[in-house]
């Protein structure tokens, strides 16, 4: 497998791609036509010295996903709302109220996934003396919250659909990746796992996180929280180094340590119908020269491709 460099996510109705400082959405409207729209996210921070120092690099790109995944998924929506017009004119307005609803999705992640298990944690300490069993407890809470909250909304029609376009969004990549043309048929038989996907980053933020909270000791409960919020940026800055090097490599270490992450994809992805495979496919040739690719890596001029 060669790395390609582009990724995306799934959104209401279809995929959305990026490359580079490119980005595409394809949404199936309801009329059954495909709309392409492209555009350019160069991020929040724009010094490129800075977003390319190891770790900080991380924290950069998870809020950078929040952002752009907000707002593909507001685009998107767009077209299943009444006054489309509307609801597609951008502008200040709509970027603060997107900053607002991004900066309360962190809060709220941060205190499902942080601070409920931490205080959960501490009715334990009440019976257990070891420090290292309340930590570890602490992680095993976090772990089954999340996959118990990615398993519950999978059930849900809508959410259902969007784990297919992931699914679409995956299998896509992989062909062209493995180095098949990109056509229906290529990406129907491509594997709807990837080592780059978000959810294996989450799932590594949170064994990352039973590591290095281990490590935490401090008598004052309050600075015990205060240090895990502390080091959050920390923890998503070597989560994002490891998916990094899982995307470029193949070695049986890397792989190893990456099948967790592709296990818990096999929730938040299904199987695309021909349909969906169609929107990614559109969203992908708005970005990238998938030709142009395979021709470079076969070692074969453009046109034999």
């Amino acid at each position: 497998m060669r790395y390609s460099g582009i990724g995306g996510q799934a959104v209401m109705e279809g995929v959305m791609m990026k490359n580079k400082e490119t980005y595409a959405v394809a949404v199936r409207k309801p009329d059954g036509e495909i709309a392409v729209e492209t555009a350019e996210y160069r991020g929040v921070v724009k010094n490129e010295r800075l977003r390319s120092l190891p770790l900080l690099r991380g924290v950069f790109s998870f809020v950078e996903s929040l952002v752009l995944g907000m707002k593909t998924l507001t685009f998107s929506a767009s077209f299943f709302e009444e006054d489309t017009e509307t609801e597609r004119k951008g502008g200040r307005g709509e970027d603060a109220a997107m900053g607002g609803v991004v900066a309360l999705s962190i809060v709220l992640a941060v205190a499902i996934f942080v601070v409920l298990p931490y205080g959960l944690s501490l009715l334990l300490q009440r019976f257990v003396a070891s420090r290292t069993a309340v930590a570890l407890f602490e992680g095993l809470l976090r772990l089954l919250i999340f996959i118990g909250y990615v398993a519950a909304i999978s059930l849900m029609p809508d959410i259902r659909r969007v784990y297919m376009y992931h699914g679409a969004e995956h299998k896509c990549i992989n062909c062209i990746e493995n180095g098949l043309e990109l056509t229906v048929e290529n990406v129907r038989k491509s594997s709807r796992q990837h080592k780059r996907c978000g959810t294996s980053f989450l799932l590594i933020v949170m064994l990352v996180s039973i590591v290095f909270f281990l490590f935490i000791r401090v008598d004052n409960g309050v600075w015990r929280l205060l240090l895990r919020l502390l080091l959050i940026p920390v923890i998503a800055g070597v989560s994002y180094e490891f998916i990094r090097l899982a995307g470029r490599s193949d070695r049986m270490l890397v792989d190893l340590l990456s099948r967790p992450g592709l296990w818990l994809q096999r929730l938040t992805t299904r199987e695309p119908d021909d349909a969906m495979i169609e929107v990614g496919i559109a969203s992908v040739e708005a970005v990238f020269d998938w030709r142009a690719f395979l021709a470079e890596r076969q070692g074969q001029p453009e046109e034999a491709v």
